[in-house]
């Protein structure tokens, strides 16, 4: 195998808890809200799936479903989508459901797999390439460089930026043609198996992983070592 392709969230970083992220989000905003109604406002938001990279919604409101199959295809899709779903969930201030929006962007809402690190470090001492392929509807570099993974991704094709999603066959061309790897020498590594499961159709190995949370799930990306060899 000459190149890797990892899908991003569930895959290479995991997305903080949905509470977390609205305790951050009501800090940044100076607000507060009693523990009660935050534990309940927490649990209306994950099952309703507002937290991009979190649980997927329950059910999609009419306002939403209209855009939400094509979400990852632009910035302005994914913020509608997401932000449509939040704002189902009462909140003591409008302006906190784009706030949380902005906030599940910034680094600090992501943590990469306890394993990440020494894969992609393991790889670029190979020589093998690696691209990051995500269907995502905002610019994940940052994350990466925050976290000092940057280095190691030599390339990033992200649906927002090609307007397709996987599991459309461009997205991982564009990926292959970006390394010079022939797809059937490329792993593609992700945990959904319709979106990543597309890059089999060129050829491509897939290894799938599971999304959980960063404490249950340690190791789970040290087989793709043994698949590069």
């Amino acid at each position: 195998m000459t190149a890797v392709l990892f899908d991003f969230s569930g895959t290479l970083f995991r997305v903080e808890s949905t509470e977390s992220w609205l305790r951050g989000t009501l800090a940044e905003a100076r607000r507060d809200l009693p523990e009660d109604e935050l534990l309940e406002a927490a649990r209306a938001l994950e099952e309703m799936g507002a937290l991009p990279g979190g649980a997927p919604p329950s059910w999609l409101p009419e306002e939403v479903a209209s855009v939400w199959g094509a979400r990852d295809t632009s910035e302005e899709l994914h913020r509608a989508a997401y932000t449509g779903l939040s704002r189902q969930v009462p909140l003591p201030d409008e302006r906190l459901h784009d706030l949380l929006y902005d906030r599940h962007m910034t680094p600090a809402a992501w943590a990469p797999y306890p394993d990440a690190g020494e894969v992609l470090r393991a790889l670029r001492d190979r020589g093998v390439g690696v691209a990051v392929v995500s269907n995502i509807g905002w610019d994940l570099r940052p994350v990466f460089r925050t976290h000092g993974l940057d280095p190691y991704i030599d390339a990033y094709v992200l649906s927002f930026e090609h307007g397709v999603q996987k599991p459309d066959r461009r997205l991982f061309t564009v990926a292959c043609e970006a390394l010079g790897a022939d797809p059937r020498d490329v792993v593609m590594v992700g945990d959904s198996r319709r979106a990543d499961g597309g890059a089999a159709v060129l050829g491509c190995t897939v290894h799938f992983v599971d999304h959980l949370p960063t404490t249950e799930r340690p190791d789970a990306l040290l087989p793709v070592l043994d698949l590069v060899g």
